[in-house]
């Protein structure tokens, strides 16, 4: 079991920072063998959430930009979770409190993301559906997908 907890970057503890994005960098750098720079600018405007495990280490993220800061939606990114913790539905809770506060923060408007293509499945699941041809991203083969909006 994790807790979760949204911070800012102004507001997050140095501690948790730090375990937070060595996190994604242990994932997205070295896991997946992309060399890139991980951390951009859109961190600085984002929400973050880390799924804490009872001990205080950093097991899960994500990213929550608002509408207008890479696409016209709001938009998940950066989401990560532990290689030990994946398989157990931790996957599927991260994305779904991301999308509580995307809707929260910024009711009616649907989400959009960047995702790699090899978990459409996963994507598609949490109720999200391709949007567009699939594109590269840093080596990395990616497709847009959205969720719409409640009601639409």
């Amino acid at each position: 079991m994790l807790s979760w907890h949204w911070h800012t970057l102004d507001t997050i503890p140095p501690r948790i920072l730090f375990d937070y994005l060595r996190l994604r960098s242990d994932i997205f750098v070295v896991e997946q063998t992309c060399v890139f720079s991980d951390m951009d600018v859109f961190d600085e405007e984002g929400w973050h959430l880390v799924g804490l495990a009872a001990d205080g280490r950093v097991q899960a993220g994500l990213r929550l930009l608002a509408p207008g800061v890479k696409y016209a939606e709001p938009s998940l990114g950066r989401i990560v979770l532990a290689a030990p913790l994946r398989g157990q539905g931790l996957a599927d809770a991260l994305v779904q409190e991301g999308l509580a506060q995307s809707a929260r923060l910024y009711p009616g408007q649907g989400n959009r993301i960047g995702a790699q293509s090899r978990l459409q499945r996963f994507y598609e699941r949490q109720g999200f559906v391709r949007d567009g041809e699939e594109y590269d991203e840093d080596g990395i083969p990616h497709i847009e997908m959205r969720l719409a909006p409640p009601g639409v």
